[in-house]
């Protein structure tokens, strides 16, 4: 039983390892030809992410929306759907926590802070029905639609802020800052760090339970292993596909609510670094697996906090992060087809395959 348990661990943490230890490497390339040192780098970006109480709370704040809107990818994955659409979809959630959050803000905080997320899913739902609806009726690739979607959703918000929601002064293209009601509480004085950290963690035990524990993500899960099978099975293949992008959409707008209702307190253009984007590696790097959503989406959080630092105290470009995050992406990929190759080089091995005993 332990052998099986270390090889099911070794086998899911071996080959995300693997990429970041390559793309570490590759990175360290990129940051010599462009004439830095890649340890004094990788130091600063260390010290930057958690080199004290404060840095430390800044990561896990900025990995709230990595792995919020990841989550949303590990389902849409789950069902062999390529939601690229996060940005738009977290745009979407932002928009109506921004609004919301104004129109609102004599209502309770208790009833007007949980009405906000709701809605926000709501809008970040919204977003992903149509691309899913669009392929389970036409057969339209969600990839194409999802990124279409994303150019209407950024569109729209600039129109917001420039004209309906611009704040009041009409100095800066931004909103009006949310009523103090709307405003999540911080959960240590000092930092920024608010209580939406507590709803990411609940949102990563609701996502297991769903998948695993539950017929709907059941369904989910054998549509995405063999859509044909499951037709064949009595389960809705179209049906699926749409529930799919709309929880994997309202995901992401709870993390664009979250952003405003935390962060921010206003809407503006650029709100988003490129989270639903940033999301689709996180979900990757995690095997498509909500618990492994927590660790990667820290990792991009740290990366996100690092850079920062890296450029301050050593005058290194930020973007520089970017070419790791895309480093992740392309070695967790390269690596797919090989996986077999390195587990039975290293002795991991489906033992049910091989016969050998658990």
């Amino acid at each position: 039983m332990l052998a099986r348990l270390y090889r099911a661990v070794a086998r899911t943490m071996l080959v995300p390892i693997l990429a970041v230890i390559s793309a570490l490497l590759a990175g360290s390339l990129i940051i010599l030809f462009a004439g830095f040192n890649p340890l004094v780098a990788y130091a600063a970006l260390i010290d930057g992410a958690f080199g004290s109480f404060y840095s430390i709370s800044e990561t896990v704040l900025r990995s709230i929306p990595f792995i919020i809107i990841g989550l949303g990818v590990v389902i849409s994955f789950r069902a062999k759907m390529f939601n690229i659409g996060g940005e738009g979809q977290f745009y979407a959630g932002a928009i109506i926590a921004a609004w919301l959050g104004v129109s609102l803000g004599g209502l309770p905080m208790l009833l007007l802070i949980p009405l906000i997320l709701l809605l926000s899913f709501v809008g970040g739902g919204v977003c992903g029905f149509l691309p899913g609806y669009l392929r389970a009726r036409f057969g339209a690739s969600e990839i194409v639609t999802t990124v279409m979607m994303n150019t209407i959703v950024l569109q729209f918000v600039s129109y917001l802020v420039t004209g309906p929601m611009q704040e009041p002064r009409r100095f800066f293209p931004e909103s009006q800052e949310i009523a103090d009601t709307a405003k999540l509480p911080v959960i240590f004085q000092g930092t920024r760090l608010h209580a939406g950290l507590v709803l990411a963690l609940l949102l990563v035990i609701v996502c297991y339970i769903f998948l695993f524990k539950t017929v709907k993500g059941y369904q989910l899960r054998v549509v995405g292993s063999n859509s044909t099978a499951a037709n064949f099975a009595g389960i809705n293949v179209r049906r699926n596909i749409i529930h799919a992008m709309v929880l994997s959409g309202g995901m992401a707008g709870i993390a664009g609510g979250l952003e405003v209702l935390g962060i921010t307190w206003k809407l503006f253009q650029r709100l988003s670094p490129g989270y639903g984007y940033s999301a689709i590696a996180v979900a990757l790097l995690a095997r498509k697996h909500p618990a492994g959503v927590i660790l990667t989406g820290l990792l991009f959080g740290s990366f996100a906090t690092g850079a920062n630092m890296m450029q301050r105290s050593e005058s290194i470009p930020s973007v520089l992060v970017n070419v790791l995050q895309a480093f992740i992406i392309f070695f967790i990929v390269a690596y797919g087809p090989f996986e077999d190759y390195i587990y039975g080089r290293l002795g991991l091995s489906d033992s049910l395959k091989k016969g050998e005993p658990a």
